[in-house]
C-alpha cells in the first residue's frame, strides 16, 4: 500500500523506543481525578481512545510531583495512596495493548497552584511557591522556594519516575513551559533570583538540569525523556526565541525529544492554544527555528490537524514529531485514518474551545463535535442494536446528520429528508466566515459519513404527517431546526439589510466601507469581528449592557479582545428602532441616536421551529426531538442530542 502522506506515518525511534507513527497525542486531562488524586477508570478510558485510534504516544497529564508546594487538583503516583500505583498501572496497560507508547506528564505549577480548583477561595487560601518572592498578577502573593525546597522537589522527580517505569510507562514527559514552575526558573519575568538560581541563562536553567538529571538517573540510559519548553514566552518582560533555542541547547544532552510549544499561562491562553482566529500552526516556526540549532528530534504543536501541512513539515525536514491535542479529541481516529488514506473522513476540531471551557466550570472533558468524549468507558464503539428498525430523521442540519450516522452505525434502515436542495443545515452559513470554516466543513464531513454509511438521502423533500405516514417508520428523529428572529421594525426588509444567515450567499449587498451589525450575542460578534478584517468599520448594536453572553468562558474573553483588536465599536444598551440608508437609528439613555452605516446585518438570534415539529409528534410510535427545534443552542449539543437519540432507538 503507498501510503498518501508518507513522511507523516513513518515510524521514528526516540531513545531505544520505536513509534509506530509521527503523531503524538498531547497532554490532556482526563475525565476523571479521584479524590485521592489517581486516575479513575473515566480517564483510563479516556486516554485509551486516543492510542486505539492510531496515536504513536499518547500521554497522560498531569502528574504533579510535590505536593507539599503544589496543592493542585491533579494527579499524585506515590505508595502511600492506596489505587496510585495500580490506577497509573491499569492506563499504561490500557494505552500499550494498542500499540501506542505510554508517556507521562510531570509537572509542578510554581506559583499557580491551585489552577484546577473549583473552589476559588480555597485556592486563595494555599500558599504559592515560585522562584521568587511576590505578587501575581491577581494579587495572591507568592513565596520564593527555599534551596531545601528546591532539593526535595529534584527528588520527587526522581521518586515519580522510578514509579512511573515501574507502572509500565514507556516515556516521560518533563513540562518546562507554559508558565508552570520550570519555566517560571527559565523566565526572567519571574525569577528574580540572586543565587545561582538566578540571573543568567545558565542558572535560570539549573532546575530544568536538576530535575532531568534526576529523571535520567531514575529511568536509565535510552528510556526516552521528553522536555516540554515555551520557544517563546510571547509576551513583554518574557523571553523570545533567541533564548528559547539558548534553552533547548543547554539541556538536549539530557533530553531525547524537545517539544516546542509556546505562550505561558495567564500571558496569552489563546497563543499557547491558538483559537479561531489565528492561522493553524502559527507557532510551528518557533519549533523550526529550535531544530536548527539541537541535534536531538524536536516536536511542534499548536492547531495542527491537516494531514497535508504535517506531512510537508516532517518531509521538509522543519520537525520530527507533530503533537495534537483538540484534534484528537474531535477525532481520536485522526492518525488511523492518515495511515489508510481516510483523510476525507477526519471530523476537524473547531476550536471553539468547549472542552478546555468544560474543564473549568464543571471538571468534566466534552467535545462540540465528539460525543464519546468523557464518556470512552460507556464503549468505545458503537454496538449494533438488537432488532434492526427503519428510522426517519427529519432534518439535514448538524444534529439530524449527527443522528442519520449513528442511526445507521447500529443497523437500522435510515432515511433522511431534508427539505431543501443541499445538507448541513445552519452550518451553510459558516462558510461565509474564513475563521469558521471548519465548522461548515463539519456539515460537509458528517454528509460524507452518512453516505458512506448508506443513508438514504432524500433532498427538497418536505416531511408532512402524511409522507411519514407513508414511510411507516418505526421511530422519527425530528431535527428541524431554528430560523432567524427578523425583529419588526421598518427598514428590516430593505435592499440594504443581510440576514446573517444569509451573509454566505449576499456577500455583494454588504457594500460600503461602513457596516452596522445588530446583535451582540456571539453570532453577531464574530461576524463583527469578521467584517473588521475584511477592512471594514463595523458598529455592533446590542440592546442589553453585555456582549456574547452565549460564548463560553474560555472563547468569550478571546472573542472580546479580538473586538477590540479589530477596533469594532460597540454601542452598547441601544435598541434598534428603524433602519434608513443612513444606519440604524437606535434608542439609548431615552434618546434617538443614529448608528451610521451603509449596510445592515441583522444578527439577533435563532428561534426554534416548534410548528412544524409539533405537526409530526404522531408520526411514529416512537416520536424523537433533537437540536434547535427544541431551542436554539449550539453544535454541541446538537451533536449530543443526535448521537444519543439514535443510540436510544
Amino acid at each position: 500500500m503507498e501510503r498518501k502522506f508518507k513522511n507523516l506515518c513513518k515510524p521514528i525511534k526516540i531513545g531505544n523506543v520505536t513509534f509506530r507513527n509521527r503523531m503524538f497525542s498531547a497532554p490532556m486531562s482526563g475525565a476523571e481525578i479521584t479524590p485521592e488524586c489517581t486516575i479513575g477508570s473515566k480517564s483510563t478510558a479516556f486516554y485509551e481512545l486516543r492510542a486505539k485510534g492510531g496515536a504513536a504516544a499518547v500521554t497522560v497529564s498531569e502528574l504533579m510531583v510535590h505536593p507539599p508546594t503544589d496543592a493542585s487538583h491533579a494527579y499524585h503516583l506515590n505508595t502511600q495512596t492506596v489505587g496510585s500505583v495500580a490506577s497509573f498501572t491499569y492506563t499504561a496497560d490500557a494505552i500499550k495493548r494498542h500499540g501506542a507508547v505510554p508517556s507521562v506528564e510531570f509537572s509542578h505549577s510554581g506559583q499557580y497552584a491551585g489552577t484546577y480548583l473549583l473552589d476559588k477561595n480555597k485556592k486563595e487560601t494555599m500558599v504559592q511557591y515560585g522562584p521568587s518572592e511576590g505578587t501575581r498578577p491577581d494579587g495572591i502573593p507568592v513565596k520564593a522556594l527555599t534551596k531545601g525546597q528546591i532539593k526535595d522537589i529534584v527528588q520527587a522527580y526522581y521518586e515519580n519516575a522510578k514509579l512511573a517505569k515501574l507502572c509500565g510507562f514507556e516515556m516521560i514527559m518533563v513540562h518546562g513551559g507554559h508558565g508552570w514552575l520550570i519555566n517560571q526558573f527559565l523566565s526572567p519575568y519571574f525569577n528574580h533570583r540572586t543565587d545561582e538560581y538566578g540571573g543568567s541563562l545558565e542558572n535560570r536553567v539549573r532546575l530544568a538540569r536538576e530535575v532531568l538529571t534526576a529523571v535520567r538517573e531514575a529511568v536509565g540510559p535510552g528510556f526516552p525523556i521528553e522536555f516540554r519548553m515555551s520557544g517563546s514566552e510571547l509576551f513583554e518582560g518574557g523571553y523570545g526565541l533567541d533564548e528559547g533555542v539558548r534553552i533547548a541547547q543547554a539541556v538536549e544532552d539530557l533530553v531525547d525529544l524537545i517539544h516546542v510549544s509556546a505562550g505561558s499561562y495567564k500571558f496569552g491562553f489563546s497563543v499557547t492554544h491558538p483559537s479561531m482566529f489565528r492561522e493553524h500552526g502559527c507557532n510551528v516556526y518557533l519549533a523550526e527555528e529550535i531544530k536548527k540549532h539541537v541535534s536531538k528530534p524536536v516536536a511542534t504543536i499548536g492547531a495542527l490537524n491537516d494531514p497535508a501541512m504535517m506531512d510537508e513539515l516532517i518531509g521538509s525536514g522543519k520537525v520530527d514529531v507533530v503533537v495534537m491535542g483538540r484534534a484528537l479529541l474531535a477525532d481520536p481516529f485522526l492518525p488511523e485514518k492518515v495511515m489508510t488514506n481516510r483523510e476525507d473522513e477526519i471530523v476537524k476540531c473547531l476550536r471553539c474551545f468547549v472542552c478546555m471551557a468544560e474543564r473549568g466550570v464543571t471538571q468534566t472533558r466534552r467535545c462540540s463535535v465528539n460525543p464519546l468524549i468523557g464518556r470512552e468507558w460507556e464503549g468505545m464503539d458503537i454496538q449494533p442494536a438488537r432488532k434492526k428498525k427503519k428510522v426517519l430523521i427529519v432534518g439535514g442540519g448538524v444534529a439530524g446528520l449527527e443522528a442519520a450516522v449513528t442511526a445507521a452505525r447500529r443497523g437500522h434502515e435510515t432515511i433522511l429528508c431534508e427539505k431543501s436542495d443541499s445538507l448541513g443545515g445552519i452550518l451553510k452559513c459558516e462558510q461565509g466566515i474564513d475563521f469558521k470554516h471548519e465548522m461548515y466543513e463539519l456539515g460537509v464531513t458528517l454528509e460524507r459519513q452518512a453516505r458512506l454509511e448508506g443513508v438514504d438521502i432524500r433532498l427538497n423533500t418536505e416531511v408532512t404527517p402524511e409522507y411519514a405516514e407513508n414511510v411507516q417508520a418505526d421511530a422519527v428523529i425530528l431535527a428541524v431546526g431554528s430560523t432567524p428572529i427578523v425583529p419588526p421594525i421598518p427598514g428590516i426588509d430593505g435592499d440594504n439589510v443581510v440576514i446573517v444567515n444569509n451573509y454566505y450567499k449576499e456577500k455583494e449587498k454588504v457594500k460600503g466601507d461602513e457596516v452596522i451589525v445588530l446583535g451582540g450575542g456571539l453570532a453577531g460578534c464574530e461576524s463583527a469581528v469578521h467584517l473588521a478584517r475584511d477592512g471594514k468599520k463595523v458598529h455592533l448594536v446590542e440592546m442589553r449592557d453585555v456582549l456574547a453572553p452565549d460564548a463560553n468562558i474560555r472563547h468569550r474573553p478571546i472573542l472580546l479582545q479580538e473586538l477590540k483588536d479589530q477596533h469594532v465599536v460597540c454601542h452598547m444598551s441601544h435598541r434598534g428602532l428603524r433602519i434608513t440608508e443612513e444606519g440604524v437609528v437606535c434608542e439609548a439613555e431615552g434618546k434617538e441616536v443614529l448608528v451610521p452605516g451603509t449596510s445592515v446585518i441583522c444578527a439577533v438570534g435563532q428561534r426554534a421551529r416548534r410548528d412544524e415539529a409539533e405537526t409530526l409528534f404522531d408520526a411514529a410510535p416512537v416520536v424523537k426531538q433533537i437540536g434547535d427545534c427544541i431551542r436554539p443552542a449550539n453544535i454541541c449539543a446538537a451533536i449530543y442530542q443526535g448521537y444519543h437519540a439514535a443510540m436510544d432507538i
